[in-house]
């Protein structure tokens, strides 16, 4: 547990020092109902966490990668199209291992598909939360108020 606080404190300190950088790329809007799937790519945020940069991800938005250190294509939620405290599971089959939540908004991810408390799950802050590697498999997720 300790080593996790370690983790999210340099997070959060890189991320003070990114976040002008971070607030110039572009932001990828979702339509009403549900994800954007945008193409595979390497990271181009700028900021570097143990060697890993910040995948980018627009305010406003919750984004899910299926790989850790923000790779694969980005699953990309906007508060417009997304149901505070519903169960919103990925696409059948998918899960992702890295997530950037950016909503304003806490948001909670689950192992399970069904948002099931028997598995795994976490919270994370909407303020900028940047996580390389999640701790399970994120198969869906609930967005809170605040």
């Amino acid at each position: 547990m300790y080593t996790k606080h370690v983790l999210l404190a340099a997070l959060a300190a890189t991320l003070l020092t990114a976040l002008p950088a971070l607030s110039a790329l572009p932001a990828v809007a979702a339509p009403t109902g549900g994800p954007v799937r945008a193409p595979a790519a390497g990271p181009t945020a700028a900021g570097a966490v143990s060697g890993t940069r910040l995948g980018p991800c627009g305010p406003g938005q919750l984004c899910l990668w299926p790989k850790a250190d923000f790779r694969g294509s980005v699953w990309t939620y906007e508060l417009a199209g997304t149901d505070i405290e519903s169960c919103v599971a990925l696409p059948p089959g998918a899960s992702a291992q890295a997530l950037a939540n950016r909503t304003g908004r806490p948001v909670t991810t689950y192992q399970s598909a069904e948002c099931a408390e028997t598995g795994e799950f976490e919270t994370y802050p909407g303020r900028g939360t940047w996580v390389p590697q999640t701790p399970y498999q994120v198969r869906a997720f609930k967005l809170w108020e605040r």
